[in-house]
């Protein structure tokens, strides 16, 4: 298994803590918790600031998960690259088509434990419509969606239901989006508004 800043020992549990006293302090609450099972796709919207990942580390480190999560390739190329590798992130070159769903399965089957954190929206600007990876990936695997979320107005971070995909993937995702709605993300005016 990668060694994470979630699962390293005794600091992740400090963080645990820590962030636990840090999230209260600035006034934000976690709601939810993750299904007991051993792999799944979160995903994690509205997206709309660098903040959001700074509140995926507190949700993690809040629920003691050791989540993975796909970043641009250009932040792997940063200084910070140790950082966001160890922070479970795993290179993503949006500028190619590379099998990424079929690559993503295959790392998903080969583990005993794998939690892949995606924001649909792909993006931290406004959008009309999500990336489908997600829901293909967690379709593929035969594993379950957990709808994460940031709530700026409730100052609320969290995790929803879980959602098992069907056949019919236009409705699955209109009902995913469904729980999104009214939601606003850290910085509103980027919040996107959905066509369904």
């Amino acid at each position: 298994m990668k060694t994470t800043i979630f699962n390293t020992p005794i600091l992740s549990l400090f963080l645990h803590h820590l962030t636990k006293v840090l999230v209260r302090a600035f006034g934000w609450q976690v709601e939810g918790k993750l299904p007991d099972v051993p792999k799944l796709v979160v995903i994690g919207a509205p997206h709309t600031s660098n903040w959001d990942f700074v509140l995926f580390l507190a949700l993690a480190f809040w629920l003691r998960i050791n989540p993975r999560y796909m970043g641009k390739i250009e932040l792997f190329r940063s200084p910070l690259r140790f950082f966001f590798s160890w922070c479970g992130g795993i290179p993503v070159d949006r500028s190619k088509s590379t099998g990424l769903v079929d690559q993503t399965v295959q790392a998903i089957e080969a583990s005993e434990e794998f939690i892949l954190v995606i924001t649909p929206e792909g993006t931290r600007g406004r959008v009309r419509a999500w990336k489908n990876g997600f829901y293909h990936i967690a379709k593929k695997a035969g594993i379950p969606i957990a709808l994460g979320f940031i709530d700026r107005p409730r100052k609320t971070i969290g995790v929803g239901p879980t959602f098992i995909p069907t056949e019919n993937m236009d409705a699955d995702i209109k009902a995913i989006q469904l729980h999104y709605a009214g939601m606003v993300g850290v910085n509103p005016r980027l919040t996107s508004q959905l066509e369904t």
